[in-house]
This record gives structure tokens, sequence and C-alpha cells, in this order.
């Protein structure tokens, strides 16, 4: 999964890092997807006009943003925020694992999946990292990262991973 996700290297708790990786592995698994055809799986599937980047380079993406923002929040407000940086770097790499299983492929076409007609990622995602051992934090993240979790108190970590991703969706006209 390095090779996939080089921000894994940057997971300093060793068990988090492998939970990381295996949730990866296991949705892709899951998913039915094979190594040829990750860097053709769409980020999204609600732009239509156009190309959109992979799933693997936006993970990528939304993860770095992520750190990135981390380090100036941490910086600028020391004395009134703490941020878990394992937590927030597994939660941007995992925050759309559950799209290897909302989304198939058919025909050659990737689309929604029978589970994903029913299951939007957020749920999915969750759903296999709770039952993979991941922390109840990196769930939240999985959980809260779109809409799902306009409901609930999201934590600092989450709040960061929600608006790298959606920085990242809408400059890419979502």
């Amino acid at each position: 999964m390095q090779n996939l996700f080089p921000e894994l290297a940057q997971i300093k708790d060793g068990g988090l890092r492998e939970k990381t990786a295996a949730c990866i592995a296991e949705a892709i698994k899951r998913g039915g997807w094979k190594e040829a055809d990750l860097d053709n799986i769409p980020f999204t599937l609600l732009v239509k006009d156009k190309s959109v980047p992979s799933l693997i380079l936006h993970t990528r993406a939304v993860t770095q943003c992520a750190i990135k923002m981390a380090e100036i929040i941490a910086k600028s407000y020391p004395e009134y925020l703490k941020i878990d940086q394992d937590i927030l770097i597994s939660g941007g790499l995992l925050h759309d694992v559950g799209k290897f299983l909302e989304y198939g492929k058919e025909n050659g076409k990737v689309g929604k999946s029978k589970q994903g007609k029913i299951l939007r990622h957020p749920i999915s995602g969750a759903a296999l990292a709770y039952e993979l051992g991941l922390p109840d934090e990196v769930v939240h993240i999985i959980a809260c990262h779109s809409h799902e979790g306009d409901h609930v108190k999201r934590s600092i970590e989450a709040i960061i991973i929600l608006h790298a991703d959606f920085a990242n969706f809408e400059a890419l006209g979502g």
C-alpha cells in the first residue's frame, strides 16, 4: 500500500499505520478491484461533462492538504487546539475508502455498485474501518467527512478532512 499511498509512512504509530493500510487493501479486495484498475477509478461520479482525477490521486491530495492545514492551525493556535496528526493522516487516507465498495466496474465502465446504490461511501467506509478495528476517531472522520456528518459535532481532525475534501472536490468542478 505504501507505493500507492506514501503518506502512510507519516503515521508514527505502527499499529495504526498497519490497520490503515489493511483497511485500504480490504476495501480494494471486497470491491473486486485489480491493481491495474486503481488509476482508472474516478474520485467522483458526480462530474458528468469531463474527466476527473483518480480516487488514488484525490485521496493523496486531500490528505496532503489536511496535513498542511493542520500544521498551520496547530502553529497558530497551540494553546487552544491539539491535533492528533496520526488520526488526521489515517482519516485522510481512509475518508473515501468506501468508494472502493460504492463503485463497481461493469462492461469496462465504472459506476455505482449494487451496494453503492443503497449505501454511500461514508457509511460503508466507516463500517469497514470499524470492523477492522481502527480507532473510533478515524471511524468518525470517515463517517462525518461528507453531509452524513452534518448533524454531529465533528472533531478538529474531521473538520480539517471535511474542508480539505470539499476544497479539492469543488476546485475540480464538483
